[in-house]
């Protein structure tokens, strides 16, 4: 039937959107009353306030997911972040639970759905790869990724279903125990009757790892294909998902690596390790959330150029303190308070000329438009102490400019004596 004139055809699933929209508001609704839950629950369970109350860094990959799935409600990957949130806080608040089901004494009800819920956590292993895999308009890029995708979707059903299995069956032989953090010791630490379940971890876990290499192989695919097309979208929306994607990763290796030399570390040691591990994932959501929405999409050369200099800046800083303190304490015998207090002001005499020279050679290589601009601004200057005639000036201006920064038209007014006589009259 022919449209009314003036009438605008609507968009495809155009009133699917205000339900959409309040769905995605309802799970980051949920997401900051699991956080908040999180604290008296840790309270009752006599666990650490501080470490628990951490994990409501996470709400910062809510508040990505809640914008992006109200901007681009067909795009899975703003569901894909909101669903991780809730699943992490549901799963620490299901373990604080449990310990108070189980070991408490107060015999709560619904202790055993407490322990299924506490694999919430798995949604982790679902949703972020399947970002990268989908970012960042949520489609495949052909109908081999989808068998892909199904596959790997079939292999998280499998660990689920046998950390699940596990965890009915100890619940039906009534053997339930728990940790201190409220999980259940026979799935934690698999031993006994559950001892299985290292063998099908040793299995399941290279196909996942299998899995993720592929995904970050299409990444670099991607790269690719961006480097050779016309524009610049889509590879600075890449630099975006790549940025976030090392910050997990590194937050995650430090992680790992500090919980490998020390496997009893103090519980402050554990919070800050917690913490880090989700500022990591909060960054990767963020960076995210600002490649899909194009938001300050070309800012990411800037960020990247500084994170690496300050990272730089400070590696060498604690290198030279470290090294001074051990010299001026170990070798020159000075006093302790003494050594560190010299070694503190020399670091801090060092941090502006290292951060500039260091600064410079990061643009130089990841920031080069910032580089060439700074370096053709210098020349200018240079020419511009021996010019003396107006013309040549104001043309070597116009062409800097050009140079610099690529403007559509340029104009360059320079006012007569008899102008600037009137102005200043003016005033």
């Amino acid at each position: 039937m022919a449209q009314p004139p003036g009438a605008r055809a609507r968009e495809p699933g155009a009133h699917r959107r205000p339900a959409l929209t309040a769905l995605a508001g309802v799970l980051a609704v949920l997401a900051v009353l699991l956080a908040a839950a999180l604290v008296p629950l840790s309270v009752l369970a006599h666990q650490d306030v501080a470490s628990n109350g951490f994990d409501a860094v996470v709400l910062a990959i809510t508040a990505a997911g809640l914008v992006v799935a109200r901007r681009e409600p067909g795009n899975p990957i703003g569901w894909l972040l909101l669903a991780v949130p809730v699943g992490l806080l549901l799963s620490d608040d299901s373990h604080s639970y449990a310990w108070l089901a189980y070991r408490s004494g107060r015999h709560l009800p619904f202790g055993p759905a407490a322990l299924l819920l506490s694999f919430a956590w798995i949604v982790l292993i679902v949703a972020l790869p399947l970002v990268i895999l989908l970012f960042p308009d949520g489609r495949l890029p052909s109908a081999g990724w989808r068998w892909a995708m199904w596959a790997y979707l079939a292999v998280v059903a499998v660990l689920v279903a046998v950390g699940n299995g596990a965890t009915v069956a100890v619940i039906a032989a009534h053997d339930v125990r728990v940790d201190s953090t409220g999980g259940l010791a026979a799935v934690d630490d698999p031993s006994g009757p559950t001892a299985w379940l290292s063998t099908v971890m040793v299995l399941v876990f290279p196909v996942l790892v299998a899995f993720w290499l592929l995904f970050a192989g299409r990444l670099v695919v991607s790269w690719r294909r961006a480097a050779k097309a016309p524009g610049q979208e889509r590879r600075q929306q890449l630099k975006w998902l790549m940025t976030g994607a090392l910050a997990a990763l590194g937050a995650g290796a430090v992680n790992t690596i500090i919980s490998a030399l020390d496997p009893h570390a103090s519980a402050a040691v554990q919070a800050v390790t917690g913490l880090l591990n989700d500022v990591g994932l909060a960054a990767f959501a963020v960076c995210v959330g600002m490649a899909i929405l194009r938001y300050r999409l070309y800012d990411i050369d800037r960020i990247i150029s500084r994170t690496l200099a300050y990272a730089i800046v400070t590696g060498l800083l604690i290198g030279v303190y470290a090294g001074l303190v051990l010299l001026a304490t170990e070798v020159l015998r000075f006093r302790t308070p003494v050594a560190v207090a010299a070694s503190t002001l020399a670091a801090a005499a060092l941090f502006t000329p290292l951060r500039s020279r260091v600064q410079r050679r990061i643009d130089r290589r990841f920031n080069r438009a910032r580089y060439d601009a700074d370096q053709t601004a210098a020349a200018f200057a240079a020419r511009l102490k021996d010019a003396v005639d107006l013309d040549s000036v104001r043309d070597d201006l116009a062409g800097v400019v050009q140079r610099a920064l690529e403007p559509a038209h340029i104009s360059v007014w320079s006012a007569s004596a008899a102008d600037r006589e009137r102005l200043l009259a003016g005033q």
